[in-house]
């Protein structure tokens, strides 16, 4: 029987219609269910709805299933709705009626929304170290290639010199800020809704800052309803903040196709970590880059999704909502493997020397030329206009061996250091030391 089934249930078409996709990927939600049930009997024995006992066994219960589900051996049996009921079904199957006081107090919706909100806020922390060691590898290469020029391009047309210490560290900053709008989500992720029921709350006398606390959580949704409609906000969020690191992400991507291909020539990889054609024996192609590109692409579509499906949802829960994980799920794997994916491929990266000194890149130093003769005390507007006329006339023929750029963030002065200490402060506003001192608390605590 289902959580919520008194004595008879629904038809095949409709049980199989609404539950859909679910099975997939609550299997990804188990340890989290586990995480909050034991949480939900610590506080139940302590407002006299377990007793010392009652919660020892389903501690040492949940603690079981727990170990089960990481060695890989958990599985939500076939006629079983969702994991809640899964775990709720071994303990009653393995202790009795104790398996079925769990339940008091909560609805199946806050307990979806603990095991959202833990499952979202811990594929943050694994974004989090992603693009840490994403990061640590572009500044690497931008520190080892912070004298090797290449075009700058803007409306892509030939502009400025650049450099590759330029280009790489612009998209470790760029990660650096993405993580800004994560660590929103994350505050969102990280507050604990358990307690909220169905939105309405509980005649039970449930201790809210208890469970808060056990959880790791930063704070709890104060507001019983305004818990509920976090479920559909918290989404929303998060798919904004992977779409902007997936924008980032897909930039690089898609210079790399541009730049490795042989009309440009700046970049190359060894070739196993590029591919064939079956007809073309020369083909070298960036098919890594070409699939970060389309799957940013997907990550960046996750927000439109996600807010047509919350588009007409009134106050507190509906069914709708189910399927945000259908959007949120797939996205977060695909812009962890993209990340990790970028940090491999990237470490053998070979770059182009001596680019600039051919003179077919000659018209990027204009500027350069037209900012020495306004030190040389010409106004700029006449110097803007006698070297566009040498231009014009081929009569230009700058120093291609010559830059002055020292103000910050320019390419004789990059600014690696600060970048650095710009992520390093990102990183730290997560806190997750704390949270992972919670949860091996909870798993620790010695039973009652």
């Amino acid at each position: 029987m289902k959580l919520w089934q008194k004595e008879t249930g629904s038809k095949k078409e409709v049980e199989s219609f609404t539950i859909g996709r679910d099975p997939e990927f609550d299997i990804l939600l188990a340890p989290f269910d586990v995480l909050g049930s034991m949480a939900h009997a610590q506080m139940l024995s302590t407002i006299g709805l377990l007793t010392v006992e009652e919660n020892d066994i389903l501690q040492q219960g949940l603690k079981d299933i727990y170990a089960e589900i990481q060695k890989g051996e958990f599985e939500i049996a076939p006629g079983v709705e969702d994991v809640h009921s899964q775990v709720e079904f071994l303990l009653t199957e393995r202790f009795g009626d104790v398996g079925k006081k769990l339940h008091s107090g909560r609805s199946r919706n806050d307990q979806v929304l603990v095991d959202l909100k833990l499952y979202y806020r811990a594929a943050i922390h694994e974004l989090v170290e992603e693009s840490s060691v994403l990061f640590e590898q572009l500044i690497e290469l931008a520190e080892k290639h912070k004298d090797d020029l290449m075009p700058g391009y803007t409306h892509t047309q030939l502009a400025m010199p650049s450099s590759f210490g330029l280009w790489f560290s612009s998209f470790a900053e760029g990660l650096s800020e993405d993580l800004g709008m994560l660590k929103a989500a994350f505050d969102l992720a990280n507050k604990n809704p358990l307690g909220s029921a169905a939105g309405y709350g509980s005649s039970f006398p449930l201790n809210r800052t208890m469970t808060t606390k056990l959880l790791g959580f930063a704070d709890l949704h104060h507001n019983v309803l305004n818990a509920q409609n976090s479920r559909g906000k918290t989404e929303r969020t998060l798919s904004f903040a992977m779409a902007g690191m997936a924008g980032t992400l897909n930039r690089m991507a898609s210079d790399v196709c541009i730049f490795m291909n042989q009309h440009f020539a700046f970049i190359s990889f060894p070739d196993d970590l590029t591919t064939g054609s079956s007809i073309m024996p020369h083909k070298k192609n960036p098919d890594v880059f070409e699939l970060i590109r389309a799957k940013t692409n997907q990550i960046q579509s996750v927000p439109n999704a996600v807010s047509m499906i919350l588009t007409n949802t009134t106050t507190g829960y509906h069914r709708d909502l189910q399927l945000l994980k259908e959007e949120i799920f797939p996205a977060l794997e695909s812009l962890k493997s993209c990340l990790s994916m970028s940090t491999f491929i990237l470490k053998s990266i070979k770059v182009k020397e001596n680019i600039l000194s051919d003179p077919f890149y000659k018209h990027l130093f204009s500027v350069e030329v037209v900012n020495d003769l306004v030190l040389k005390g010409i106004p700029f507007r006449d110097a803007y206009k006698q070297v566009g006329m040498d231009i014009e006339s081929g009569n230009f023929n700058p120093d291609q061996s010559k830059l002055n750029h020292s103000h910050e963030g320019s390419i004789g002065n990059l600014n690696l250091e600060e970048i650095e200490k710009k992520m390093k402060m990102s990183i730290q506003q997560f806190n997750f030391k704390d949270v992972e001192h919670s949860i091996e608390d909870l798993l620790k605590k010695d039973l009652m």
